[in-house]
């Protein structure tokens, strides 16, 4: 049985864990994802499922790990919980793949993220190719991720991203990306041997957007969206929605099934209270699991599944609860 899915949604509300017995494997510092400016994270795997907990020493979720296995438990609301399993390498922000942010840093003041507050550096095609080598002397890396904040202008970071894709690509792996897009964007990237794209929404609505997001367009990301799932085609078109800055269930639910009716998989991302909303609170375990399951619930009518996905949040799942891969344990 798949414990770990099964109890996913409860970890995940707590998002933390304390570390113990043998240090876990040395990890490059995420400049990404909800890790940004947290101090570092442990990716607890059992084979099956996987989550992604910040490094907490007053956390109530422990982890023992001994090396080749690790035991990860805590008082849940049922009573103890023990699952057996074992830490992953993450050389390059997660397991598995190369995920390389391009810009440390962001020009835009996303009320949620902590990117902004990072020194700004901007990585060159040689400096990418050279993490991807070291990455694949570590590890069996199974894919390319690549993603960016944007500190210049959007020509100049296209021109950027364009100039690293052609370098990257003499790898032979999949090459996942996800960045702030313009119009055209998906075609280019595609001709330039992508396999997938994931552009995020980030909220349910366009007012929490406008709230959360100030100086993004919210439309124009839903374009390039709709432009990438004609271009990319079913299963390759992705996008991050955080769950918990203030949607309604039902505006969360009627935002899951605009994306699937357009061919896009989201990806419900429970909010890591950061940045200036740092005083809110974790998404509650029920809720995490609500929305989880609607998802999983609506994949089948629109022919869509993420478990298809070669690169990025889909194929690590460590920060979200997954349709399928996670939720099936519970049937």
């Amino acid at each position: 049985m798949n414990e770990l899915g099964r109890i996913k949604h409860l970890l995940l509300a707590i998002g933390s864990a304390n570390v113990t017995g043998v240090p876990i494997p040395a990890s490059l510092p995420s400049h990404a994802g909800p890790g940004v400016g947290k101090g570092g994270s442990v990716f607890f795997s059992n084979g099956f499922s996987r989550i992604r907990l910040t490094l907490n020493e007053n956390s109530p979720v422990k982890i023992e790990n001994s090396g080749k296995a690790a035991v990860l438990t805590f008082d849940g609301p049922d009573g103890f919980v023990s699952v057996e399993g074992f830490v992953e390498k993450s050389g390059c922000h997660c397991p598995k793949q190369a995920y390389i942010t391009i810009n440390e840093g962001c020009i835009f003041s996303c009320r949620y993220c902590n990117v902004p507050n990072l020194d700004k550096h901007t990585k060159t095609p040689d400096e990418v190719a050279s993490l991807i080598s070291d990455a694949l002397k570590r590890d069996t890396i199974e894919c390319i991720s690549l993603t960016s904040g944007v500190i210049g202008t959007m020509k100049e970071e296209e021109e950027c991203l364009f100039a690293i894709l052609e370098r990257v690509r003499s790898f032979g792996l999949p090459i996942g990306v996800s960045v702030y897009p313009t119009p055209g964007l998906s075609k280019r990237l595609f001709e330039l041997g992508v396999f997938e794209v994931k552009f995020n929404l980030e909220t349910a609505t366009e007012k929490l957007f406008a709230e959360m997001c100030p100086g993004l367009d919210w439309e124009e990301v839903w374009a390039a969206l709709k432009e990438a799932a004609g271009v990319f085609g079913k299963n390759r078109v992705y996008t991050n929605i955080i769950l918990g800055l203030g949607e309604s269930k039902a505006e969360m639910k009627q935002c899951i099934t605009q994306c699937l009716e357009n061919g896009i998989i989201p990806i419900i991302r429970p909010l890591t209270p950061s940045a200036e909303l740092s005083d809110y609170t974790r998404p509650s375990a029920p809720d995490i699991l609500g929305i989880a399951e609607f998802l999983q619930s609506e994949l089948p009518r629109f022919g869509l599944d993420p478990t298809e996905a070669k690169t990025m949040c889909a194929k690590c799942m460590g920060c979200d609860l997954a349709p399928i891969t996670d939720l099936d344990a519970r049937r």
